[in-house]
């Protein structure tokens, strides 16, 4: 089937219980240790560590990440040519500090085989803080308990906090646990299994495994109370420098043995525990990075990161981050449930909020970084920065944390000089912005359905005009966003070129879309769309800089050797765009050649072949027309104002069908469609898809890590789908599309400098100025309107749109007649073995 919508609650409620502000585990599984391993990391955008026990075993793959932390290393082509990418860029598993072994009796607690009479796990998205407790019964019949928290600050970023309480329940015992700083990059876990971790078989999503060593060590000790490991890395020459600091409190006899080796330091406290007295270690940890400073003096940062930590002791820091979590919450938060909810519908609030809190850990302190397509919370797809932050996540940014969403594309002007070289390597004008990246420079190694996507360029632009038009930061624009604006046209009127059949029209040849499955193609609908929308907004940048900031036009003029001739140009080429449509069938081909091929029925393919990439061949895939993810559905979202409803409703009604959804970035733009053009069960089906993504597992490779674009997805299907919201040339509009299970819809917008209530209920529409001078204007269903502080908006509504009275058909539309006269057919190829 193609649709695999998820109907009813995937998770398994009697181990992950409903609550509507925190994930929870009542009982350890082995079967899904990377799974759990991911849903259980703390994060803060800059460092991430996974849900790993503290006691280290059992494990799927232990990790500890920092944004853009990453080795580099020559990529090997079977046959090289001109512009190939020539170095790849892998984040590294960093030291592990969350490390504590607990010993009672000499014996090891090992969750796997332990007799454990009670477990619950919880990750509080009110704090952020993890907590476990259990009550463990030894081989010797002495019955323990053990409670371990964990933080990773949203206030300081650099910091981590553990805990770890232990403490006899029944009977005296010797405990002993043992605090450690452990290079996993190149050592091995005497406990790990790497054909278990690592699974079989080939995925092109998950990282490459080093052949060499990668941390070079550079210090190492354990003295008093603190250790410290640094490293630099072997290629990238990146430095790292990680110190614990630890304070053990108990009214037990206690002795510290410590040791310090170049991959591993550790302090070993050996405590006389007797009955009902804890033993509680606070372990305070530091991480600090760099693209070339000294070890050593990231080693001084990290204890004065240390010691300032010591001083404010551990509430303080507990009530920053509440602290910051209620005002996250308070400009963030999407409410779809009312007092005294049933269980279904708290269970979908607690989904929701789940995603979200996701964006925060993923993108908060990323600061001079990127967000990972995975955050910081696994190695998949080796910690690259992708288009995924600009379309997915940076539109939540800016409409709830704006300050957020400009550090994003702060972080891509700066990486605008790798773009132009890389422009010059594909003998290209302007910038080029990398496919895949963390250092700036492209790292992807498969141009066909990777460096031919050149519409990241129109991706960073359209993120760029949006934060711009929503936040009113006319700054940035005249300080950075110009410079990005300008270069990514260059790069457009120099890549496309003009051809001439009665009206001449400006062609782009030879790109990839967003649909990875067809690759290499003429005018893809959706490239030429969005570039049309960067150049023209390029044009109406330096026309608003010109005429409101002269004296900066000037400074722009000199740099960019900026004439008006040029500008013309850019004007011209978006008014000539070619612009694909095929009056036969209605419809707009996602690219010149895309109707020459057959179909391939979905319907009739098994879950089995699923993912397709897994499956078959590319060649196999690429000759027929199946897509892996929505490409000109995505620009029916992004660019609506240039599509008629009619075409919209033809557009989707005839690529649904055929979207395999492989891709988890699929699903949440196909949920926003559906609801615009009338499918509100599908709009639905797709929106539950995208809100279990990770809570369920539904693409096999949550252990990898969170799937961060998928997340923003889920707010976008809430407010652009649900809430109706649009925002085109600058205009703020709604036209909501309630499905029947919300009660409600409650969300808050950041919105040129005020900040909107929104509430949507079956019969109305409320907005209200929360923050902010006002008046703010809107139109609600095509009818202007005004809302200040005191003056909030109530519009009646008497429907949630137009609801199409019969199923999306998951049958591919066939028999359409093509230019030449023959006949579109559908079949499915033989699996590969």
């Amino acid at each position: 089937m193609t649709r695999r919508f998820v109907t009813d609650d995937p998770i398994d409620r009697g181990r992950f219980p409903v609550h509507p502000w925190r994930l929870v585990e009542r009982s350890h599984r082995a079967d899904d240790l990377g799974v759990t391993e991911t849903l259980f990391s703390v994060a803060n955008g800059y460092l991430g560590m996974r849900g790993n026990p503290e006691e280290g075993r059992d494990a799927h793959a232990h990790g500890t990440f920092v944004n853009g932390f990453h080795e580099t290393w020559p990529i090997r082509h079977a046959e090289a040519a001109v512009g190939f990418a020539q170095t790849g860029q892998t984040i590294v598993n960093v030291p592990d500090a969350k490390l504590m072994k607990v010993y009672v009796d000499d014996e090891p607690l090992i969750l796997g085989t332990a007799d454990l009479e009670r477990y619950e796990r919880s990750l509080d998205f009110r704090d952020g803080v993890l907590r476990r407790s259990l009550l463990w019964r030894t081989p010797s019949g002495k019955r323990v308990k053990v409670e371990s928290t964990r933080m990773v600050s949203m206030t300081q970023r650099h910091l981590a906090l553990l805990g770890l309480t232990v403490t006899m329940v029944e009977g005296d015992a010797p405990i002993t646990i043992s605090s450690q700083l452990m290079n996993r990059q190149d050592g091995t876990d005497e406990y790990h299994d790497p054909h278990a971790a690592m699974g079989e078989g080939i995925d092109p999503r998950k990282a490459a495994a080093f052949e060499d060593r990668v941390l070079v060590p550079r210090l190492h000790s354990a003295q008093q109370q603190r250790m410290e490991l640094g490293y630099t890395c072997a290629n990238s020459r990146m430095t790292i420098a990680v110190a614990a600091d630890h304070v053990l409190t108990t009214d037990d006899s206690t002795e510290v043995v410590r040791r310090a080796d170049e991959d591993l330091t550790k302090m070993v406290f050996r405590v006389e525990a007797t009955e009902g007295n804890p033993v509680r270690l606070q372990k305070t940890v530091a991480y600090h990075t760099s693209r070339g400073v000294p070890v050593r003096e990231l080693a001084d940062r990290c204890e004065r990161t240390l010691d300032r930590a010591r001083h404010h002791g551990l509430d303080h820091y507990l009530e920053e981050q509440r602290d910051w979590y209620a005002d996250f919450w308070a400009a963030a938060d999407v409410e779809v449930t009312e007092e005294d909810a049933p269980d279904e519908q708290i269970a979908i609030q607690q989904a929701i909020r789940f995603n979200l809190f996701s964006l925060a850990q993923a993108s908060a302190r990323a600061d001079q970084q990127g967000v990972p397509a995975k955050g910081v919370t696994g190695s998949g797809y080796e910690g690259h920065y992708f288009w995924d932050s600009e379309i997915y996540v940076a539109p939540f940014l800016t409409y709830t944390q704006p300050h957020l969403a400009r550090n994003l594309l702060h972080f891509r002007s700066r990486m605008l000089p790798a773009a132009r070289h890389r422009a010059r390597e594909m003998a290209q004008s302007g910038a080029l912005y990398p496919w895949r990246t963390i250092n700036g420079e492209e790292a992807s190694a498969y141009y066909a359905a990777g460096t031919a996507q050149v519409h990241i360029d129109a991706d960073v632009a359209h993120a760029l005009i949006q934060y711009v038009a929503a936040s009113g930061d006319v700054g940035f624009l005249v300080r950075d966003g110009i410079d990005m604006l300008v270069e990514t046209s260059r790069m457009w009127v120099d890549l496309g070129f003009w051809r001439s059949n009665g009206t001449p029209s400006f062609h782009i040849h030879g790109v990839t879309g967003p649909d990875e499955y067809t690759t290499v193609v003429n005018n893809n609908l959706f490239t030429n769309v969005m570039a049309r929308y960067n150049l023209e907004q390029a044009v109406a940048a330096v026309e608003t800089v010109r005429r409101d900031h002269p004296e900066d036009f000037e400074q722009v003029r000199a740099r960019l050797e900026l004439d008006d001739d040029e500008v013309a140009e850019w004007a011209r080429c978006a008014k000539g765009m070619h612009i694909p449509f095929d009056e036969g069938l209605g419809i707009h081909p996602q690219d010149d050649a895309f109707l020459d091929r057959e179909v391939w029925d979905l319907s009739e393919t098994p879950d089995s072949l699923r993912p397709l990439l897994l499956h078959y061949h590319p060649l196999v895939i690429y000759r027929f027309q199946v897509l892996k993810q929505a490409d000109v559905v995505l620009a029916l979202f992004l660019q609506g104002d240039r599509f008629t409803a009619e075409e919209k409703l033809a557009d989707f009604e005839y690529y649904d069908p055929i979207t395999t959804g492989d891709s988890t970035l699929s699903a949440v733009v196909q949920s926003v469609v559906a609801a615009e053009v009338g499918y509100a069960d599908a709009a639905w089906g797709y929106f539950r898809q995208a809100l279990h993504v990770d809570l369920a597992n539904l693409h096999g490779n949550t252990d990898d890590g969170l799937h961060i674009a998928s997340a923003g997805g889920v707010w976008a299907a809430l407010v652009n789908g649900f809430a109706g919201m649009r925002d085109h040339g600058g205009r703020l509009t709604f036209d909501p599309r309630l499905p029947d299970a919300f009660p409600v819809l409650r969300c808050q917008l950041a919105w040129q400098g005020h900040r909107l209530a929104l509430e949507v209920r079956p019969d109305r529409l409320c907005v209200a100025v929360v923050d902010g001078p006002g008046p703010v204007r809107l139109s609600v269903r095509g009818t202007e309107h005004e809302v200040g502080p005191d003056r909030p908006l109530v519009v009646e509504l008497d429907a949630h749109g137009t609801r199409l009275p019969h199923p999306l058909d998951d049958r591919p539309q066939l028999g359409g007649t093509r230019a030449d006269g023959s006949r579109i057919t559908a079949g499915v190829p033989a699996a590969t073995l």
